[in-house]
């Protein structure tokens, strides 16, 4: 248990009440006038509609009909969503009702200091909440354009915007045409044939010489280890057009240039940085006793590194390796200055493509590279919390 109290849900004045919810809905209104062709108007409808639920719904009602009142809400707000936008009025009218019914009781109620300390000041409250506001607000502003691309993907038209058809969701307006166009195409998968070959390859490296430079660089006596650090993970700091012109010019001179060896060595100094920094942060857990205790019994550097120092460090040396494929399988910039048409990646395909013909199918690339990238983030955030658990930082 913590060491406070839980402060107690008390009804808020309409003074506080009415302005909070008045700028909720104003701030919904915003949107939906907006789409409408009048944003001010959208302001001030929203504003009062708001306003005037919650005065009905905590003064008329009360909050012994608080199931009833919410229901009710949200039946209004389906039956207005659809009068105006049709079915996709109606699941955000849904939405909405669910959230402002909530929202009215949670704000007119008190609720909203139901779980922080009772000795926060008002002020204090405010900046708690408005904290998490701006963090959802910079959340939504990067996911958005994610969630426009995804649906843009089965659009049954070559079109890069939303149809009528899609927009009413009519099964007629979606197609799986696009996908089926990427696996295919003949160019399409000789691109991902390229990725597949190169990012493998290119991960296998950065995580043997950057696992092999973070345990080197844990050990205290190594001489301008800070310096050697820095300039291992340089390729994170500079620019990256700077060094894929640098490549340019040192793989022409050495005969590298356009060949799969050297884009899988460009590559792989780009995910170095990613395996050192993560195996690093593993290290700093690390029981160095134990490596003693397995020279005492006899082991050498090589049996003790593999039976007892890796398979604890292992969690962030997948977590650098899938850094590191996630680099190599998603960069443009490098492959276009070392690379040959020999060696056109899926990423490259892509930036191609938008330039010289828009092809919808690029918007279904985007969406598997997109489902690909959240699957091994996940498996990213799974491995960070096993490393916690081995490491004794958080509970089993």
């Amino acid at each position: 248990m913590s060491g406070f109290t839980l402060t107690p849900v008390e009804t808020k004045p309409l003074s506080f009440t009415l302005p909070m919810v008045g700028a909720a809905g104003a701030f919904a209104g915003l949107f939906v006038g907006t789409a409408h062709g009048s944003g001010l108007m959208g302001i001030v409808i929203g504003a009062i509609a708001l306003m005037a639920l919650s005065l009905i719904a905590l003064r008329v009602l009360g909050l012994g009909m608080e199931k009833t009142t919410r229901m009710g809400m949200i039946v209004l707000f389906i039956v207005v969503g659809w009068l105006v936008a049709g079915l996709p009025g109606l699941v955000l009218g849904a939405l909405s009702g669910w959230f402002f019914s909530w929202f009215i009781f949670w704000i007119g109620e008190g609720r909203y200091r139901a779980n922080l300390a009772p000795y926060l000041t008002s002020g204090q409250v405010l900046w708690h909440y408005t904290f998490r506001v701006i963090c959802g607000t910079i959340f939504v502003f990067l996911i958005t354009p994610i969630l426009v691309v995804m649906p843009l993907s089965f659009n049954a038209q070559d079109f890069f915007t939303f149809t009528p058809e899609m927009l009413r969701f009519d099964p007629a307006g979606y197609s799986l045409k696009h996908y089926e166009d990427f696996f295919t195409s003949t160019g399409w998968q000789q691109a991902l044939r390229n990725s597949l070959a190169i990012a493998p390859m290119a991960t296998v490296l950065s995580v043997g010489f950057g696992t092999l430079a973070a345990i080197g660089l844990s050990q205290p006596h190594v001489p301008f280890r800070r310096a050697i650090m820095a300039i291992l993970i340089s390729p994170m700091i500079v620019p990256l057009i700077i060094s894929a012109a640098g490549m340019y010019f040192f793989y022409s001179r050495v005969g590298l240039q356009g060949t799969y060896m050297g884009v899988v060595l460009a590559h792989a100094a780009l995910g170095i940085p990613f395996v050192i920094i993560t195996v690093t942060a593993t290290l700093v857990g690390f029981d160095r006793s134990l490596t003693r205790a397995a020279a005492n019994m006899g082991a050498d550097p090589l049996t003790t590194f593999f039976r007892v120092q890796m398979p604890l460090i292992l969690p962030g040396v997948i977590s650098g390796g899938l850094f590191a494929f996630i680099t190599s399988f998603d960069e443009v910039v490098v492959v276009l200055f070392v690379g040959s048409a020999n060696q056109q990646t899926l990423p490259w395909r892509m930036f191609t493509g938008l330039r010289e013909q828009i092809s919808p199918t690029i918007l279904a690339v985007a969406t598997i590279l997109v489902v690909i990238s959240i699957c091994l983030l996940t498996t990213l955030e799974y491995l960070r919390r096993r490393s916690e658990r081995l490491r004794g930082l958080s509970p089993g």
